[in-house]
């Protein structure tokens, strides 16, 4: 009796598919989650000098986080391009695709948790830059955002 195995065939186009869209989650996360604590550590730091800011500071803080949720909506995005039957995107895009927008994602958490830092130092000293330091931080911000509209072009 012979015993038959089935083998699927998987080629390269389908795996730099797949590790695109691993790109963009993991990249997008791990900017966030850097962001997030280097602005919530100054928020630490800043509580001990003036724990009524804790509110300013929790916001600053939670700033860097949005750009994981863009990479978590690209990623759902890129798979159901992917695998659609009909006009499915070449692995190829979503590859590059996910690594532009998760780097993209990435590096302006991780910018943007270094201005909420440095606004939450700010507040800490007692600086009325909570207003300011929105307006600062959103710049880095706009470029995720780019990056998740360029993935919805796609």
């Amino acid at each position: 009796m012979l015993l038959q195995v089935a083998t699927t065939a998987i080629d390269l186009e389908t795996i730099l598919g797949y590790l695109g869209l691993g790109l963009v989650l993991a990249l997008a996360g791990i900017g966030s989650s850097i962001g997030t604590s280097t602005a919530g550590n100054a928020a630490e730091g800043g509580l001990k000098k003036r724990p009524e800011a804790s509110g300013n500071f929790m916001v600053l803080s939670a700033l860097p986080a949005t750009q994981g949720i863009y990479g978590f909506v690209a990623f759902f995005m890129l798979l159901n391009k992917m695998t659609a039957a009909e006009g499915a995107l070449s692995g190829f895009v979503v590859f590059g695709v996910g690594l532009s927008v998760g780097l993209a994602c990435m590096i302006s958490a991780m910018r943007q948790g270094q201005v909420c830092a440095n606004g939450i130092v700010g507040l800490s000293q007692g600086h009325d830059v909570f207003t300011n330091t929105l307006i600062y931080a959103a710049l880095p911000e706009f470029y995720a955002i780019l990056g998740l509209v360029g993935a919805l072009m796609v």
